[in-house]
């Protein structure tokens, strides 16, 4: 089977606000941004339970943008296309928060999916973190 086109998403809803201000939740709760931004603030200060749920509601909303895209649970989200990147984030934020609560099963998943989506995002968002 052929692999899908890689999918190129539209700029993210949030992406000219500043993601740690309320106000951008307020206006753009759709927004993957806006939810990496929160749950990697939090992973820094220390806080790795409100960081996971945070991903958590990231990572929903990037699997939101991705299907209303055309995307089918599989196929390419290049990191070089600048609107994709807050959708790779928002995932990779879930696979440190699931790793640093212990959750190592979501943890590869996400880490896998980060791999089918664009490889290179693995080293960039995760390896770099760790």
């Amino acid at each position: 089977m052929l692999a899908p086109p890689p999918v190129k998403l539209p700029e993210d809803p949030a992406s000219k606000s500043n993601l740690l201000d309320d106000a951008s939740v307020y206006a753009h709760p759709n927004s993957p941004a806006v939810w990496a931004a929160r749950a990697e603030k939090e992973l820094s200060e220390g806080d790795p339970i409100v960081a996971y749920a945070y991903a958590r509601t990231g990572y929903h909303r990037s699997l939101d943008r991705l299907r209303a895209n055309g995307w089918k649970g599989w196929g390419p989200v290049p990191a070089t296309h600048e609107a994709n990147q807050p959708v790779l984030k928002a995932i990779a934020m879930l696979a440190l928060a699931a790793k640093a609560i212990g959750e190592t099963d979501e943890y590869d998943r996400c880490r896998q999916m980060l791999s089918d989506a664009d490889p290179a995002s693995v080293e960039t968002l995760l390896d770099s973190n760790v």
